[in-house]
């Protein structure tokens, strides 16, 4: 990737970090115009940014989160005595006469520190497959597969824009997104010879569907009555769930009403 394609990775990142927090706090500060203003502001840069990287940097798929996580864990580097004892030339693993099982030598221990239970080359197929996942190249999109992820990133601003015409009550803001939604995701399944973390994000994308039974006027209509009383029979009838589902009922509804929690 490009200078300027990390920069519009890392500001997009930035923004999904915080979007919560500013809704929130501008709703305290300022009310709710205040609110309704930092949500097309933040999902109006979003827009731009990935359309950027779609049609500028040629992107393909967007992922979420923009930057993957970094894995302390791989990343940590070798310490020195590490370092000698793989270069000393000692076999790193011992293979048993009877059993046939490879464990790790003695002399080829690592520290603590980076100490693992895998074997040394389960260890080192994992991170080379990790890495080539990562160094994949995006898959080139056609122009039906640009449209489709075109109609992804811009769902947002139409729902929104929907939403100032229609009212938050209407059933119209709720069916636009969904079409928009299922559309993207019909047109995108077509795609063939997709990596790893392109199915990945494709499979989240299909499960956040389920996110239509708990985004309004469908979860104040139908949905609301019905998880509220599953949650409920849960915790009166099966022990321990109580622990779990009593603290999801009270979170549930001001969850419900965070914008960029259940939209966003």
């Amino acid at each position: 990737q490009s200078l300027p394609q990390q920069k519009l990775l890392t500001w997009l990142s930035v923004l999904e970090c915080v979007e919560v927090f500013a809704e929130m706090g501008t709703a305290r500060v300022w009310g709710e115009m205040g609110r309704w203003t930092i949500i097309v502001l933040i999902q109006l840069a979003k827009a731009i940014l990935r359309l950027l990287l779609l049609l500028w940097y040629k992107a393909g798929i967007q992922m979420s989160p923009p930057i993957v996580p970094l894995n302390r864990e791989q990343q940590q580097p070798l310490h020195p005595q590490d370092t000698e004892n793989n270069s000393s030339g000692k076999d790193q693993t011992y293979v048993g006469r009877r059993s046939s099982r490879v464990v790790r030598s003695l002399q080829s221990t690592p520290s603590l520190q980076s100490r693992h239970w895998g074997s040394p080359q389960q260890r080192e197929e994992s991170q080379s497959r990790r890495a080539e996942e990562m160094n994949q190249p995006p898959t080139p999109l056609g122009l039906q597969e640009t449209f489709a992820e075109s109609l992804y990133i811009t769902r947002p601003l139409l729902h929104l824009l929907s939403l100032g015409v229609w009212g938050q009550r209407s059933w119209k803001p709720w069916l636009l997104s969904a079409v928009l939604d299922i559309s993207s995701l019909s047109l995108l399944s077509d795609l063939k010879d997709l990596n790893r973390r392109e199915r990945a994000e494709l499979r989240r994308r299909t499960i956040l569907l389920l996110y239509y039974l708990l985004r309004s006027p469908f979860y104040d209509r139908y949905s609301e009555g019905r998880i509220l009383l599953l949650l409920r029979l849960l915790a009166d009838y099966v022990p321990g769930v109580g622990f779990v589902t009593r603290p999801l009922m009270d979170y549930l509804p001001a969850w419900q009403k965070i914008y960029f929690y259940n939209w966003g």
